[in-house]
């Protein structure tokens, strides 16, 4: 933890945000204080501008107070933090303070220009103090935080002390209450972990979270069944070996919870995941189309270097013994098809380079385009090769037969058969496991190479498992323990097979360009901040409704729509060349939010509730209407004929975002009305998604068009530059087209955040 940064004036202290429910408690306060902050240089102001100041400077100063009384309340409940937490809530109520004074049109400070008071005359007072304000809540925010991570650790430490005593239980009697306690510990624990990684920013740890949580959710059932078999049977070697096993693979789980929760890896290592083809082949297609932009990017060797990097990872499909001669040999020949265009491509770059260019030659452009389609092409096929031997590999595994072989023979006490049974699950384990390892190549996200390691070491593990199990019942055919330990490692097995499944899916869907981007905009407060229990009593409660099964599947079709929709916003706006333009922020953050609303549709995602519907379309409506602000200030800058179309559409958007507010704020008493709210809420969403998938393409045209224009003047300035350089006018002060010291101070903190103004 950096030291405290409130009395230094400079926010940028290093201290990392690492959780949404951090990131978005500091949301309207940064947006509040950009919108001070951009009415600086504006010295006349009208009485209304005045008292709106005024209002956000005093809504800024209470939301402070009642914010630093949780902080006080916590510190309270947490001696260890007492000190830290009280510095950080006495400067951050100390800032608010100020901020009021200073917005407060009454003061002495106030000066009068043509008979018109003037507020925020002390530019330096408002810039401290607002610094001031966002380090000490950033801090008190971190060390809220570590509460969280510190109840995390006391209860994993728990649930390591009882494991210990199991262990080394010697009567049913002692297992029974022990294991008692156990379960009830990893209920606790379960709860914890399962805020923590709905919370974490870092979609690749909320990956490992998940797979070392579902670990300890199948190591649980396996470890009561596991140790009473070794209780029953205690001379048993088999036995003794399973019980082992599964002991070692919960204590690995609950130290990888802990290396993500901590953000710590022994001995200081970090945790790299193995370079896949994917990532290999969207990193040389990078550095090729940059060669467009720039000739001197790279030296001409890295090109060459890169490509046989690829090819070298694709020996993991070729050397297969289960790979086909008529695959093996595609693969080969697409990889030479590469090598040769790449050649061609470093030819026509030399020649480039002789002739002094200053961009890419026709020749060269040629080349890229060619070398790219054939990358494309290879990785088809390797897609195509892994996707279909899982496909392949589920239907023959669907009926389990060697795992019927192994219970059957087990429960005769036939040792023979159990050891011809197992060397047949043990083929079938090495061809899942080779599976996994070519999906984790092709599968299209880190967060899902993540899903193929752990799907990968799942079978790995699970397969001698299950033999050891077979084992001991073959020795002792009438237990009864011994029969219900096999069947559990066998569901097991079955369940990471239908787990598989699932993920050979989403590998599909993200090739397929199908699936949508996380939800990042999900605006929920506090995901997993602790909760001084005596100040929940003064929040209020509104009731929350689930979805019935009937009312799920009928919602669910028209959520199709809505992810085709966001899949065709995130296609266009990977088309945009500056990702940091207002109008592609707000339509990502728009296409997150209707994912988010989609995954509802299917009863999946952080939306749970009717309530959470609902509120994340009221925000999905704010970010609309943001967006009509930023296609307004794009108008002023086209001719007729194109503001004219622009304008158009950003009515159209901005009446339907109107409609989706006022529809989601209108109180609803009933299970059909809340029904009817939920269909018209995404209708409504799916409506507005639709222009915005028609806004995206021609705003593009429009801004490279405007671009390619200015860039013919004898101007100095981008047309970025002429955007940021525009005088602020008063419809800021609604969180319009903010860009202020706010937001710059926390870039390096809170990336990709999305700003959603507190109404």
């Amino acid at each position: 933890m950096a030291s405290s940064p409130c009395g230094s004036g400079n926010f940028d202290s290093g201290l990392e945000i690492k959780t949404r429910s951090v990131e978005q408690t500091l949301v309207p306060l940064v947006s509040q204080i950009t919108t001070l902050i951009n009415h600086k240089d504006k010295p006349k102001k009208s009485e209304r501008t005045q008292q709106a100041i005024q209002r956000v400077g005093q809504a800024v100063s209470v939301a402070v107070g009642r914010f630093v009384g949780v902080g006080e309340a916590i510190a309270v409940e947490n001696e260890e933090l007492k000190e830290e937490m009280g510095m950080a809530c006495f400067e951050a109520r100390r800032a608010g303070d100020a901020i009021a004074k200073l917005t407060d049109v009454g003061m002495p400070v106030a000066t009068l220009v043509d008979g018109r008071k003037t507020v925020f005359s002390n530019r330096t007072g408002m810039v401290k103090a607002a610094r001031m304000l966002l380090s000490s809540v950033t801090k008190v925010l971190v060390l809220a935080d570590r509460v969280v991570i510190k109840q995390i650790i006391t209860s994993r430490n728990k649930v390591l002390v009882t494991l210990e005593q199991l262990e080394r239980v010697s009567t049913f009697q002692e297992f029974v209450q022990i294991f008692s306690q156990f379960g009830n510990q990893m209920v606790e624990f379960a709860h914890l972990t399962g805020d923590r990684q709905n919370d974490l920013k870092d979609e690749n740890k909320k990956a490992r979270m998940a797979a070392a949580r579902a670990v300890l959710e199948k190591c649980t059932m396996m470890l009561l069944t596991a140790s009473k078999t070794c209780l029953r049977h205690p001379d048993c070697e088999s036995a003794r070996i399973n019980k082992d096993a599964v002991f070692h693979r919960m204590r690995f789980a609950l130290e990888q919870v802990m290396e993500i929760v901590t953000d710590a890896r022994p001995c200081g290592e970090t945790k790299v995941l193995p370079l896949s083809i994917y990532t290999g082949i969207k990193d040389f297609k990078s550095d090729v189309e940059g060669l467009r932009e720039g000739l001197y990017s790279l030296p001409q060797q890295a090109l060459s270097d890169q490509l046989e990097a690829v090819v070298e990872r694709t020996e993991d499909f070729t050397d297969s013994a289960y790979t086909s001669h008529e695959h093996r040999e595609g693969i080969l020949q697409l990889c030479q098809l590469a090598r040769q265009d790449t050649d061609q491509l470093i030819v026509a770059w030399r020649e480039a380079l002789s002739l002094n260019a200053k961009e890419a030659t026709e020749e060269m452009e040629l080349s890229i385009l060619k070398t790219c389609q054939s990358v494309h092409e290879l990785r088809r096929e390797l897609h195509k090769v892994a996707v279909g031997r899982a496909a392949d590999l589920l239907k023959v595994h669907a009926e389990h037969l060697p795992l019927r072989a192994l219970k059957a023979s087990g429960g005769e006490g036939n040792l023979e058969a159990v050891a011809e049974y197992a060397r047949t699950l043990g083929e079938q384990k090495e061809q899942l496991v080779e599976t996994c390892r070519l999906l984790c190549h092709v599968s299209g996200t880190e967060p899902l190479e993540i899903t193929c390691i752990h799907a990968e070491e799942t079978f790995h593990v699970t397969g001698p498992q299950i033999i050891s199990a077979a084992q001991t019942l073959a020795l002792h055919p009438s237990s009864k323990i011994a029969k219900e330990n096999l069947d559990v490692f066998c569901e097991a097995w079955e369940s990471q097979l239908c787990d598989m499944g699932v993920l050979l899916r989403e590998i599909n869907d993200v090739f397929e360009g199908r699936r949508g981007v996380p939800a990042s905009g999900d605006k929920r407060a506090y995901l997993s901040l602790p909760r001084p229990g005596k100040h929940s009593a003064n929040l209020k409660t509104v009731k929350a409704v689930k979805l019935d099964t009937e009312e799920q599947s009928t919602i669910a079709k028209l959520g199709v729509d809505l992810r085709l929709l966001t899949s065709d916003v995130d296609t266009e706006v990977e088309k945009w060349e500056d990702q940091e333009q207002d109008i592609v922020r707000q339509g990502q953050s728009m296409s997150s939010m209707a994912y988010s609303m989609y995954l509802f549709t299917r009863g999946e995602g952080l939306l749970k509730t009717t309530m959470d519907l609902f509120h994340q379309a009221e925000v999905l409506s704010e970010e609309g209407l943001q967006l009509c602000s930023s296609l307004h200030t794009l108008s002023t800058l086209l001719m007729d004929e194109e503001k004219v179309v622009v304008l158009s559409e950003m009515e159209k958007l901005m009446g339907l975002c109107q409609q989706l507010q006022m529809g989601v704020r209108t109180p609803v008493q009933g299970k059909t009305a809340t029904f009817q709210k939920v269909d018209s809420s995404i209708q409504n969403t799916r409506a507005i998604m639709t222009v915005v998938i028609y806004l995206l393409p021609v705003c593009n045209k429009l801004v490279r068009k405007y671009k390619s224009e200015r860039s013919s003047l004898d101007t100095p300035q981008s047309w970025r530059d002429r955007q940021l350089s525009t005088p602020v006018k008063d419809d800021a002060l609604n969180g319009k087209n903010s860009n202020g010291f706010g937001v710059k101070s926390l870039e390096k903190h809170m990336a990709n955040l999305t700003f959603l103004e507190s109404k």
